[in-house]
């Protein structure tokens, strides 16, 4: 007699356990390719924002027509965008008080530093869950593997004649939850490590800017060129 042995009839016919551990690896698989493709869209918006708000900050236009644009309510800004208006706002309101350079620069400083963890927070958000998938996925798929073996060896030890058609059911239906484990977590180690790298980037980047708006503010205290 043959035995369907297709991908469809194995999953039907498994134990309840290996089919609660391939419906949980399925669930994370798909979680996971979700978290995916929004980070995509995330780290490539700030990639281009950062592009795009750098060309303008280094053209050599206004800094407050620069800041008045940014503060429009129309206007989708970037992390960079927006890490340049916290600080330019706190220089502006500690000049408003008449506060002297050293404070001036500390406070802005300060609060660009807080705006970048912020960004920073946003970007990197949802990533450590890629890796947790990435780890664990292969576990819950071997434990659904043992356990369906095991039931193998079990309903074969209560067999008068054990022949391989007996046997091939249920180490190949058990084997399914080892390829979807592996099929959840190949994906998520490597989308989390292109992903921390890109925040690293991107973290980088921010921090250049940072050092670099504060230097020319400490020029522009001093008197130097202002724009």
């Amino acid at each position: 007699m043959a035995v369907d042995l297709s991908i469809t009839h194995l999953i039907l016919d498994a134990s309840l356990v290996v089919q609660l551990v391939m419906l949980i690896l399925l669930a994370a698989s798909v979680s996971s390719w979700a978290v995916i493709f929004r980070k995509i869209r995330q780290l490539k918006a700030a990639r281009h924002g950062a592009e795009r708000f750098e060309d303008e900050f280094w053209s050599g236009g206004n800094l407050s027509e620069l800041y008045a644009r940014s503060e429009h309510p129309d206007l989708h800004t970037g992390g960079l965008e927006r890490i340049f208006r916290a600080g330019f706002r706190e220089f502006n309101r500690m000049r408003q008080q008449g506060a002297a350079a050293e404070p001036t620069m500390e406070s802005a400083q300060r609060v660009m530093r807080v705006a970048l963890n912020r960004e920073m927070d946003q970007l990197e958000q949802q990533v450590p869950y890629l890796a947790t998938v990435g780890s664990t996925s292969p576990y819950i798929g071997l434990f659904g593997t043992v356990w369906g073996i095991m039931n193998s060896f079990l309903a074969l030890g209560a067999m008068q004649q054990a022949t391989l058609a007996t046997v091939a059911p249920g180490i190949a239906e058990a084997l399914i939850a080892t390829a979807l484990g592996l099929f959840a977590a190949i994906p998520a180690v490597m989308a989390y490590n292109r992903f921390s790298n890109q925040s690293e980037r991107i973290a980088g980047r921010y921090e250049m800017f940072i050092e670099e708006f504060t230097s020319f503010l400490q020029r522009h205290l001093q008197g130097g060129p202002s724009r």
